[in-house]
């Protein structure tokens, strides 16, 4: 019975050494090995438990897009601001363009239709703007030659004004020319040496008189600051 137990002995002392070996090598590894030993690679991902790596410890661009889930991500968590423009914003602020654009455009058109060279200009009283400048309502009060109608608007600072120019004036409202009216406009008669003043109906037909002749005639007057 004693040399049997003796037999045993050995072989239980070698167990108990490699029990006692095993143990300290599991609490030596778990002492000693931590992320810092662990080679870059080295650990595939289906190695990882869900969840054991927390996002802050992910380098940025480590996980393309095309790795996520759909519906993974939320707009609650994408920074508006790495954001492109969508195309319907482009296109609305080109519009939004467009219009100021325009604004600015009508604005400018009508500053100018109250302007030259930048400083305000408008008619006087008992005359109307038309084609750029200021044409009297009405027509002198004493018929005058041809010449001597000239010299009156040249006085007022102003001239005669154009046969067509007159007859196009004649159809605004509120405008009635007086009889035939002198225009700035001369005409040759019969292709002699002989020369006629342009006069305008009130009709708006274009005719002729002699300047010695005495018609009534109404200016044309620049537009004033």
């Amino acid at each position: 019975m004693r040399k049997g137990l003796w037999r045993q002995a050995p072989a239980l002392a070698v167990a108990g050494v490699a029990l006692v070996a095993a143990l300290g090598g599991t609490v030596y590894a778990a002492g000693k090995i931590n992320g810092r030993t662990i080679k870059v690679k080295s650990l595939p991902g289906n190695r990882l438990a869900v969840g054991s790596v927390p996002g802050n410890r992910l380098k940025p661009g480590a996980i393309k897009g095309s790795a996520l889930a759909p519906g993974s991500i939320t707009g609650i968590q994408i920074d508006a601001s790495t954001l492109g423009q969508v195309p319907s914003a482009i296109h609305a602020d080109v519009a939004e363009s467009a219009r100021d654009a325009e604004t600015a455009l009508n604005a400018a058109n009508s500053e100018n239709a109250r302007t030259v060279n930048g400083y305000e200009a408008g008619c006087r009283s008992g005359t109307r703007a038309f084609a750029g400048a200021c044409w009297q309502m009405g027509a002198s009060d004493n018929p005058l030659s041809a010449p001597a109608a000239a010299a009156a608007c040249g006085a007022q600072g102003g001239e005669l004004p154009e046969a067509l120019a007159l007859a196009a004036f004649s159809q605004q409202p509120g405008v009635t020319l007086t009889g035939e009216e002198w225009s700035g406009d001369l005409t040759n008669l019969s292709g002699l040496d002989v020369f006629a003043v342009v006069t305008v109906s009130p009709a708006a037909q274009i005719n002729s008189a002699a300047s010695s002749s005495a018609k009534k005639f109404r200016c044309v007057l620049p537009l004033v600051g």
